[in-house]
């Protein structure tokens, strides 16, 4: 974006978010950072506090409500949670400035939308954004969706030159696209992890105090687990629960594992296989023999939370990671289609499971341990439940009981979230650097 055409926008132009929890923090210091003139707002009870934090920085001013917001800013960005976006519209959308933008920032569109639809004039621009990636991670070379649903080309130039400076990789989708897209690339990730950590916290174990839970692999699953329950609830819930193709994914993902896992216990190891290899052949098929994997063990061996030496890599079923597979393989779902809008998780995630199942001997003994050997038959067994449980949550809509599941174990790991969501960000700089040189 040119130069010229930022600085004369500049001078011309505000910028308002309404709900300064971390993302919305993010943009409004990258904005203001770049010369924008911003101003926001979070819930009212904390007005004096956000005031008194940013009093030094004169790019970003602080305002009692969205109300003050709306009437003065050009694009007014909803940095909200999804359950809340359409109460928040309702409430600040009538004192929207006459011909300014608005945008949301959850990761499922079409409530957005239906908010806006619905209480905004037609007179106003909508002009959604997401940012694949966390508050915590640098923007540059992350993927930045933008939906141009309802826009003047003035406008669009306009949130362009907003944008660019976050160096993030523009990525131009409809709403629809955008929400089938984070279901694929998002929904049995989540579910797998979080089924993974209710899982740990029931068997009251951490695994990284657990000798069973070394090597390369468990490194990585340990540390996706963590990095999800350093957030906060609404980030995860929001997908989940208001997009309906994520809904079906975390449902089939339940099924998937129940199903292995009855295989595992009923000792039907060629059923298993046949399932496992069709999965494999659906997902993985593709790849030339001279396709250069994301990670191996050795890669992942790099990130470990376990402050003793490595005793040995212990085999599993890795049962979590073969019901991804497979949930993909029933739902038709190819994951290196949407590398494009990937979020940092989803790569690390993606790269373990190519690893396993593009390694023959290892995924061989998945099978082997999954049907001969008892030793993570309790994990599988609380595994299966806990993803069970999550998807009848997710299936009813009931974001209380999600709140309260998440929280439950995030608890239970709060001593080692700091260090390993460090740990997260050194391998979420290795995969980038994969990817980029991969050119995907």
């Amino acid at each position: 974006m040119a130069d010229d055409i930022i600085n004369r926008l500049q001078k011309t132009k505000t910028i308002g978010i309404i709900g300064l929890g971390d993302m919305g923090l993010l943009y409004a210091r990258k904005f203001s950072a770049a010369g924008w003139r911003v101003i926001g707002c979070d819930r009212e009870d904390k007005y004096e506090s956000m005031l008194e934090k940013f009093a030094a920085n004169e790019q970003f001013e602080v305002l009692r409500n969205g109300h003050y917001v709306s009437r003065r800013a050009d694009y007014i960005i909803y940095s909200v949670e999804a359950e809340n976006i359409r109460k928040i519209v309702e409430t600040y959308g009538p004192s929207t400035k006459v011909g300014a933008i608005v945008g949301g920032q959850t990761s499922c569109k079409a409530p957005e939308i239906e908010a806006f639809e619905a209480v905004l004039p037609e007179d106003v621009d909508i002009i959604l954004l997401h940012s694949l990636h966390g508050p915590k991670v640098d923007t540059t070379g992350q993927p930045l969706v933008i939906i141009e649903h309802r826009a003047l080309e003035e406008n669009t130039t306009f949130v362009n030159a907003l944008v660019s400076c976050l160096m993030s990789k523009r990525v131009y989708l409809s709403a629809k696209e955008h929400d089938k897209i984070t279901a694929d690339t998002q929904a049995v990730t989540h579910a797998a992890f979080l089924s993974m950590g209710v899982a740990w916290k029931e068997i009251h174990q951490y695994p990284w105090e657990t000798p069973k839970w070394t090597g390369g692999i468990e490194n990585a699953k340990i540390n996706i687990s963590l990095r999800i329950y350093a957030n906060k609830w609404h980030v995860y819930a929001g997908l989940a629960i208001t997009n309906p193709s994520a809904k079906i994914q975390v449902l089939q993902y339940s099924k998937s594992t129940s199903e292995l896992f009855t295989l595992m216990i009923q000792g039907k190891k060629q059923e298993l296989k046949e399932r496992i290899m069709k999965a494999k052949d659906f997902v993985f098929g593709h790849l030339s023999d001279s396709h250069q994997l994301l990670l191996d063990d050795d890669i992942l061996e790099r990130f470990s939370l376990s402050k003793t030496p490595p005793g040995g890599r212990q085999p599993n079923s890795h049962l979590s990671l073969l019901a991804i597979v497979d949930s993909w393989s029933k739902l038709g779902i190819v994951p290196y289609d949407h590398m494009i809008c990937s979020t940092p998780l989803f790569r690390i995630f993606l790269g373990v499971t190519e690893y396993l199942f593009q390694s023959p001997d290892l995924l061989q003994e998945c099978i082997d341990v999954g049907i001969d050997d008892t030793a993570f038959r309790h994990d599988d067994l609380e595994f299966t439940i806990a993803a069970r449980n999550w998807a009848a949550i997710i299936e009813f809509g009931n974001f209380e009981l999600y709140k309260k599941e998440f929280e439950s174990a995030q608890e239970f790991f709060e001593p080692m979230l700091t260090e390993a969501n460090a740990i997260g960000n050194e391998m979420i700089k290795t995969i980038l650097q994969r990817v980029k040189e991969r050119g995907l």
